[in-house]
């Protein structure tokens, strides 16, 4: 399962926002099961930051959703302001996990 969230914040806050989320990814989501990496991104002009993260099943992403130090960085990426209204949205898509060299 790979989700795609794209946050939009006012520039002086991209840099909190990304640490919130790699401090995150470092303490909680890596050893929880079924994580299989985060990448976080941030937009050159200072008002976005994308996080691209996969979960080898929709399950186990469920379960990470549940976990109590897990719900800790969501409510503190949820204080990065200011967070522009509507500025966080999500896509999920799930798709097979391909190796490199398969077609």
């Amino acid at each position: 399962m790979t989700l795609v969230n794209v946050f939009t914040v006012e520039p002086e806050n991209q840099q909190e926002l990304v640490e919130i989320l790699i401090q995150a990814t470092d303490a909680v989501m890596c050893d929880l099961p079924g994580f299989i990496s985060a990448n976080v991104h941030r937009s050159g002009d200072g008002t976005r930051v994308i996080n691209y993260a996969q979960w080898a099943r929709r399950e186990d992403f469920e379960a990470m959703r549940k976990e109590a130090r897990a719900a800790g960085h969501m409510e503190a990426r949820g204080r990065a302001r200011p967070i522009r209204p509507g500025g966080v949205r999500g896509r999920a898509r799930e798709a097979p996990l391909r190796r490199a060299g398969q077609s």
